[in-house]
């Protein structure tokens, strides 16, 4: 399947459940479709890129293998991604990746993300949470930096303090989440 197959087949895709599931199948199925839909959200064209980040967002959350497979590409999106219905699907996964790199308290697993991976994802989770976007990417952002903050000790401080400034002009879902993560800093 060319590019432009895959963007044609991505139009007939809706936020159902059932549509996202069959079209991540089929790039289940054919694993050298992944760079694909990969180029075809960094491409941020409204509303084809979206539907590919739903797809891929369906993809993670059944199995991270194709991303750690393609992590280089799918860092590289993250910069060009400007669209609010591929930024959440993108915050969402760089939210499963920190939840698999740093499990629960207790539980150990080998490290997966590099340092400098690591620090991509920093910098985009800071950029969506102090940025004009809605509430779910915001608290993506809060749990990935917030895992990812046991590792690099500078993020807990910026965190705290940037939640902390923003908290009174919040929205009543920002809010509940930030006073979350506050309370987790706060131990």
């Amino acid at each position: 399947m060319t590019k432009e197959e895959l963007k044609e087949a991505l139009n007939y895709v809706s936020a159902s459940r059932e549509n996202r599931s069959k079209m991540a199948s089929k790039i289940d199925g054919n694993p050298k479709l992944f760079p694909i839909l990969i180029e075809i959200i960094k491409d941020d064209i409204e509303p084809i890129s979206c539907k590919a980040a739903w797809v891929l967002e369906y993809i993670a959350k059944k199995d991270l293998q194709l991303i750690y497979l393609n992590m280089n590409s799918f860092l590289e999106i993250l910069k060009y991604i400007t669209l609010e219905s591929s930024i959440r699907p993108i915050s969402k996964i760089c939210q499963l990746l920190a939840i698999n790199e740093f499990p629960n308290k207790g539980k150990t697993s080998p490290k997966t993300l590099s340092d400098n991976q690591l620090n991509i994802i920093t910098e985009s989770a800071f950029d969506w949470l102090i940025g004009n976007h809605k509430v779910a990417p915001k608290a993506y952002s809060m749990t990935t930096l917030l895992l990812i903050g046991r590792s690099i000790k500078w993020i807990h401080p910026e965190l705290e303090q940037i939640l902390k400034q923003s908290y009174e002009n919040g929205s009543a879902a920002y809010k509940a989440r930030a006073r979350m993560t506050l309370k987790v800093l706060e131990k």
